[in-house]
Parts: C-alpha cells; sequence; structure tokens
C-alpha cells in the first residue's frame, strides 16, 4: 500500500500541486517549495504539461522533489502527451526513480492555434491508463470532473465508478467554491469506495475569479463568490480566507484536500494551513 493510502484512511491528508517551471532550472521553485513550510502536508502532485503548454518534465520535478526537500511526490500523467510505448516506459521510469503515485487524466485540450504545431497522441484512453499504470506496481489516482457548466455530476460518477474498477485507488475533484457545491460532490461519489480529496483552488482577484468561471472548463465560480471577489479590500486575503474555509468543510466531507496555488504563489500554502 502506497504511503499516500496509508495517510488517506488514517487521517485528513493534504497535498500542493505544482507546476514545473519553463525551462531547465528548477531551483527558484525549488526554494519556493521548501519555503512553503511543507512539514505541515503530505507532499507535492506534479502536473504535467498544464494548460497544454511545455513544461519541465514532471517526472523530474518529482524525483528532484523527493531527493531535495524529502518529501512525497505523485506525478501527473496523461494520456495527452505519450503513445502507448512512451507512457509505459514512463510508468516503469517512474517506479524505478522510487515515483510510487501518478494521477492519471486525460490532459488539457490542445488550443486551436497551437494545432498546426502541437498534436494530441491519446493512444490509450483514461481507463487504459488506470490499469497500465496498476500493472505497473503504481498507486493510481484519478481526477474527478463534475462538468458544473453542463451539469455532468451523475454521468461523471458513473465515469469514476468505472475507473475504480479498471482499478483507481483515489480521486483529486476539480476546485470548488463554495460548501454547496462540496456536498454535491460529497453525496455523488462518497461511495465511490476510494478516498475522495477536494480540490481547492484560491482565488487571486475579481478577474481571476471572472476568468476561471467563464473561461476554464470544469470550473464554477458561483456568482456570490464572484461578488465577495470584487468587494474585497485585500482580494488576495479574501482568497485565502475563502480557501480556509474550503478546507475546513472539506475536513468534514472528505478524506483530503488538494491545494492548487496559482500562478506560483506557493507562499499562500502557509497562511491557508495556519490554525
Amino acid at each position: 500500500m502506497s504511503t499516500l493510502i496509508k495517510a488517506l484512511e488514517k487521517n485528513f491528508t493534504i497535498t500542493v500541486e505544482v507546476v514545473p517551471p519553463v525551462g531547465p532550472n528548477p531551483n527558484p521553485l525549488l526554494d519556493a517549495l521548501s519555503a512553503a513550510n511543507p512539514s505541515r502536508f503530505f507532499g507535492f502532485s506534479v502536473a504535467t504539461n498544464p494548460v497544454a503548454k511545455a513544461h519541465m518534465s514532471a517526472m523530474a520535478l518529482c524525483t528532484l522533489i523527493s531527493r531535495q526537500l524529502r518529501k512525497a511526490a505523485i506525478l501527473h500523467c496523461t494520456t495527452r502527451d505519450h503513445n502507448a510505448l512512451s507512457l509505459q516506459g514512463l510508468l516503469w521510469g517512474s517506479r524505478a526513480l522510487g515515483i510510487d503515485t501518478v494521477l492519471v487524466a486525460t490532459g488539457d485540450t490542445i488550443a486551436y492555434r497551437q494545432r498546426y504545431k502541437t498534436t494530441a497522441v491519446r493512444d490509450m484512453d483514461v481507463f487504459d491508463l488506470v490499469e497500465a499504470a496498476r500493472e505497473a506496481g503504481l498507486c493510481t489516482g484519478v481526477v474527478f470532473d463534475p462538468h458544473p457548466e453542463t451539469q455532468r455530476l451523475e454521468r461523471e460518477g458513473e465515469r469514476l465508478t468505472e475507473k475504480v474498477r479498471r482499478g483507481a485507488q483515489f480521486a483529486v475533484t476539480q476546485p470548488v467554491y463554495t460548501k454547496e457545491s462540496a456536498e454535491q460532490i460529497a453525496d455523488a461519489i462518497g461511495s465511490s469506495g476510494v478516498p475522495i480529496m477536494l480540490g481547492i483552488l484560491p482565488l487571486r482577484t475579481p478577474r481571476h475569479a471572472e476568468f476561471l468561471h467563464e473561461k476554464v472548463s470544469g470550473i464554477s465560480v458561483p456568482e456570490d463568490v464572484r461578488r465577495r471577489m470584487h468587494q474585497a479590500g485585500d482580494p488576495v486575503q479574501e482568497g485565502i480566507r475563502m480557501s480556509r474555509e474550503l478546507l475546513q468543510d472539506a475536513r468534514k466531507l472528505f478524506a483530503g484536500a488538494c491545494l492548487m496555488p496559482p500562478f506560483g504563489h506557493y507562499e499562500i500554502v502557509t497562511e491557508i494551513l495556519k490554525l
């Protein structure tokens, strides 16, 4: 059993999502992560080419985090970026480097203007990749996206059931912004049989809230939350307060939470986790 599953089954467990740098120098990011008081949470969840743009290898960054920060690192693995041969090699290579947990996802869609030079591969679907990760001996998590913009909570619950049947051992939700949304998700998938971690993406500005609501698939920022950001004297602190509130709600409803600091602002993790 992986250390993450043991932690989720024992206590409420927090991870922090990390976006690898653009370029070959990891040191500024590693310094920022070290300053985020990593003793207060379980480990880091490392995204792979988020928003379908090139970043440093997530597997390489996981290895650096593990070796230099002495913290667990969860590797995100998508069906978008590799053919079946490369995916198999990635899974085996992760095991060889000491990575024991992966988070399997389809991956963000490549922007239309980028498709003349970048293609999605998708030799496997997400269900196949779950099976391949388990066969490689990796603890395997999946993303739960309720698609609030199209009210697909029931359908996505069925997809999660299938992912669990294929071998998924935990799930991380897309970010939500209200206790009501968290409760709806907990009610819909709480009986999935695997630990669920609530995604929490702190808001930075009113514009950030509007962008997430209007432009990012899978995220809905309710009107009262957006209004709260517009009315805040200090929007950054208001976003931190809302994240603290959601974290307290998550402790009652879920096995854990994944904090997703935006724009590299890992310093807010310490503030959110203050008692």
